[in-house]
């Protein structure tokens, strides 16, 4: 008997301590979308300008079968968003315009300023990748189709990295990777999957990929029992390794990291499942760094 109560204290001791070591569960600070107007994946980056752009999927109540294009908002302080409009119609398209069956949605749509311009990455719900680019530098467009042949990959959720050497990468659905041509016009390069050292992926959709203090962060959507969290993997270089995978924001899925024009980082977000402060709208909120450079929302 003496063992056996022995023996259930060095369990017991070796699992507090395990636990103790385990990161607590980030908590989210009270949160509120930026301005009532159904949207989801929401998008945000600055201009040239010095203005902050934001897009997302729009579309609703039909957006999951048909919508319009890409809408796109401006704000000089992020808390008043002026609509610009329609930017962008999926009739002005090239291959975007076919159906499948009565389906025609344009989803996840972001806003990037790369290169002097502006570029909207999409996907349709059909599958397939791509990319617009503003001719004018401005973010009201017009835009051009630089694949019109086809999409660039044929999966969903695409984004755009430019990184410090001035190379720009397409990235795509669970951290699927790929260096663009000079041109942006075509992926240069045969794709790679960037993987955790933990778990067969990031997340299984919204990838996004960022660099902050000379380490690259990759960003990826996950369901986990019934919550869409944002989860996080970071690397010394951009094709990894990297390291495990972690729950940054919690309720924050398909979202994506941006620094204001003070140096603050900030997280884009939108709420998707039933413990979210809020559902289907706009919102951010600023995050903060712990000892390990982990992403982990600022209280």
């Amino acid at each position: 008997m003496i063992r056996v109560m022995i023996l259930f204290a060095t369990i017991l001791a070796t699992a507090s301590a395990t636990w103790a070591a385990e990161p607590e569960k980030p908590k989210l600070p009270p949160l509120k979308p930026l301005f009532d107007y159904p949207l989801r994946d929401t998008s945000v980056c600055v201009g040239g300008d010095g203005l902050y752009y934001l897009t997302g999927t729009t579309g609703h109540p039909t957006w999951w079968k048909t919508n319009e294009g890409i809408r796109v908002w401006r704000s000089a302080d992020r808390k008043t968003w002026e609509p610009l409009g329609l930017v962008w119609k999926i009739d002005d398209g090239t291959w975007q315009k076919q159906k499948h069956g009565k389906n025609r949605a344009l989803w996840a749509p972001e806003i990037h300023y790369v290169k002097g311009t502006f570029w909207l990455t999409l996907c349709m719900n059909f599958g397939g990748t791509g990319l617009l680019k503003s001719t004018s530098g401005k973010a009201e467009g017009p835009y051009v189709d630089v694949h019109p042949k086809g999409p660039l990959t044929d999966n969903i959720d695409a984004s755009l990295f430019a990184d410090d050497d001035g190379k720009v990468y397409f990235v795509w659905q669970n951290g699927m990777i790929a260096r663009m041509n000079d041109e942006m016009t075509e992926l240069a390069e045969p794709p790679r999957h960037l993987k955790p050292s933990n778990h067969s992926q990031v997340g299984f959709e919204g990838a996004f990929l960022t660099k902050i203090n000379k380490q690259y962060y990759l960003v990826c959507a996950e369901f986990i029992k019934d919550d869409y969290h944002c989860m996080i993997a970071q690397a010394d270089s951009i094709y990894g390794p990297y390291g495990p995978r972690y729950l940054a924001i919690p309720h924050g899925g398909h979202n994506m990291l941006f620094k204001d024009k003070e140096g603050q980082w900030w997280t884009t977000f939108f709420g998707n499942d039933s413990h979210s402060p809020f559902r289907e709208r706009p919102g951010m909120l600023r995050i903060d760094f712990n000892a390990a450079g982990q992403v982990r929302p600022m209280l």
